[in-house]
């Protein structure tokens, strides 16, 4: 069996949802497998919406990769856009991802 990842996404008002995720899946994936509330991912995961928004702890920033131009074209559309924003349901699970802190946006799209 694959090594599972853990990942806390904390919702605007504090509220700490922490998952378990197999690597190769979205962190979009992740957060609607297991319910947690704030992650609308209203497209599936096309990268089309901007309602997956999170912030990323600046700690894993490296680990989740960089942009791509979809995606900061989408984040244009996402409320309380930050430096650390990204989108979801662009950033791959991998082991070394073991820890992730998400923060959630007060609002999607």
């Amino acid at each position: 069996m694959d090594t599972m990842v853990k990942i806390t996404y904390i919702e605007n008002d504090g509220k700490e949802h922490t998952v378990e995720a197999q690597p190769g899946i979205s962190v979009m994936e992740a957060a609607v497998n297991n319910m947690v509330p704030g992650i609308d991912a209203d497209c599936g995961g096309a990268c089309a919406c901007a309602t997956c928004h999170v912030y990323v702890d600046p700690t894993f920033a490296e680990k989740t990769g960089t942009m791509e131009s979809m995606e900061e074209s989408m984040l244009d559309f996402a409320s309380d856009h930050k430096p650390e924003s990204r989108l979801s349901c662009q950033i791959t699970i991998t082991e070394d991802m073991d820890g992730l802190v998400l923060r959630l946006p007060r609002t999607q799209g």
